[in-house]
């Protein structure tokens, strides 16, 4: 790749160094899981708050011949749910009712909710449309295009988001392998980079991702000891590991400041109780709800300017800073949430745009993760340790006793599924005939796989809709243990029943086979910091 392969507008770079944004796209499986107020409609919100729009956007922007716009992590549980039927015709309904309520505010007789209808009006018939037009069959076609014209780099990661430092083993090379397995079954392109779910690491993952064809990872910054000038290998390995910039980061977003909590944007928090829109402006982040001012979206696109020359000014002046403090071009990796832009925050998409445009009219050199490392963005090798990018920057979101009934649930669910497999497998096993698919193992190892999530800790630890985390972490271990517990008892017709019956709720990911499992016998590098 030559040093103007990857420019995403006109004019020379004449700033130091890269920068690569990074965006991180997932939620857990919420079909067949409830509606409301979590499950299906969690998923809806955030496709037409962000999805639709980023796709939208990426799709102007190639249109002008811009490419390697930045780094997009696709979860293959989130992009399984972007294919699902049930899914597609959820979301359908989702944006029609959206309109419906976009109505009913423009109907009613105040100028307030008249704005507020026409606005919503607005915005419900361009998602819509858009939906209806390149969304009916599902997002692989629409991320598949974008791909093709390489308007960015894709992430992959394992099935269903496990905490992978925590998982055992033989289910961590499994879920990775089968992970990158699923993108390329939906877009022809096997990812070389991944964002570990919740940039979770132990030393020896490095190996594993070696051997599952891994080039490069996210981390956070003080897993680098907040030196993320450069990508650095990982211990013994070609693989680099890159790290989020906090200080570029945290402008847009961070625990007590960033962009989003301006005045002038819409408000998260505050519904219009008639339609369930939402018609307000922060206002100050101690006002009340019934206390804030209605949302103007001249102010709001206003303030999105401000802010977008802001981030322009601050990603020069670290460039600037830290390839004079290394002694040569410097990298700068802003990282992200997805859903931050759009469903968290409304102006987020246009503030994206407009950024990705001033970048490089600013002079400063735009890439992705692949084109960093291809372009010579790495340092010298660290002793990389066990981290993430939850408080603490440890391991506590998901292994502290907040959650230890969790660590202890996922344990013995994972022993139960891989113990039923194996004795399957040892069963039906004959020399010189090969392995016939099972079904009622597949599913096994799904619902182990779903029991496992990371979501569910991450929600308890957060009390964000902690009884529903808990709740679906045990309805995945009961299927678990119910459909093993068939099996064990040589009752094939239930186990094969059962099977199909939580298929039904939990069908996602049909490629994945149990017959790839590795073997109890099989040497697995890369598990010194296996658990459970």
């Amino acid at each position: 790749m030559t040093e103007t392969d990857n420019r995403t507008g006109a004019g020379d770079a004449t700033e130091p160094g890269m920068f690569c944004l990074v965006l991180h796209s997932h939620l857990p499986w919420l079909a067949n899981h409830g509606r409301w107020p979590v499950g299906e409609e969690w998923l809806y919100q955030s496709w037409a708050a962000s999805y639709l729009p980023l796709t939208a956007m990426l799709r102007r922007l190639s249109d002008e011949g811009r490419a390697h716009l930045l780094t997009l992590g696709i979860t293959p549980v989130l992009a399984a749910q972007l294919d699902d039927p049930h899914c597609l015709a959820g979301m359908h309904h989702w944006l029609g009712n959206w309109q419906i309520r976009a109505h009913e505010a423009a109907g009613m007789p105040d100028d307030a909710h008249r704005d507020l209808g026409a606005r919503e009006h607005r915005a419900s018939a361009a998602a819509l449309a858009d939906f209806e037009l390149r969304w009916r069959h599902g997002g692989s076609p629409v991320l598949r295009d974008l791909l093709d014209r390489e308007a960015f780099e894709l992430l992959g990661g394992p099935l269903a988001h496990p905490f992978q430092p925590l998982l055992d083993p033989r289910l961590r090379a499994y879920s990775l392998r089968e992970g990158l397995a699923d993108a390329a079954a939906r877009w022809n392109c096997t990812p070389t980079g991944i964002w570990g779910p919740e940039c979770g690491y132990t030393p020896g993952m490095e190996t594993g991702y070696a051997e599952a064809g891994v080039t490069h990872f996210m981390v956070d910054g003080p897993a680098l000891r907040g030196d993320t000038s450069l990508g650095r290998p990982v211990r013994e390995s070609d693989v680099v590991a890159f790290g989020r910039d906090l200080q570029v980061s945290y402008r847009v977003w961070s625990p007590k400041s960033g962009y989003p909590g301006h005045g002038a944007y819409r408000d998260f928090h505050t519904y219009d109780h008639d339609t369930g829109l939402k018609p307000a402006r922060v206002t100050g982040r101690t006002v009340d709800s019934a206390d804030k001012a209605p949302y103007d979206p001249a102010l709001a696109s206003a303030a999105v300017d401000r802010h977008v020359a802001d981030f322009v000014a601050t990603v020069r002046k670290r460039l600037r800073g830290e390839s004079e403090r290394i002694g040569r071009p410097a990298l700068v990796v802003a990282a992200f949430d997805t859903e931050l832009f759009g469903h968290w925050w409304h102006e987020g998409p246009e503030w994206l745009e407009k950024v990705l445009r001033a970048l490089p009219e600013a002079g400063i050199r735009v890439g992705t993760l692949d084109d960093a490392r291809r372009q010579g963005y790495v340092g010298e090798p660290v002793q990389l340790e066990n981290s993430s990018w939850g408080s603490g920057k440890d391991w506590r979101v998901w292994a502290d006793d907040q959650v230890s009934d969790l660590v202890q649930l996922n344990s013995e669910v994972v022993a139960t599924a891989l113990d039923t497999v194996d004795k399957t497998h040892d069963a039906d096993t004959a020399p010189g005939r090969p392995a016939l698919r099972n079904r009622v193992n597949d599913q096994i190892l799904r619902e182990a796989l779903m029991t496992v999530s990371s979501d569910w800790a991450f929600m308890v630890s957060k009390d964000s809709a902690a009884g529903y985390a808990r709740d679906r972490a045990h309805k995945h271990a009961h299927a678990t243990r119910e459909i093993a517990a068939a099996v064990s008892a040589g009752k094939e017709v239930a186990a094969n029943r059962l099977a199909e019956g939580w298929n039904r709720a939990d069908g996602l990911f049909p490629g994945l086979d149990a017959r790839r499992l590795p073997g109890r016998d099989q040497r697995l590098t890369g598990t010194e910091g296996g658990a459970s």
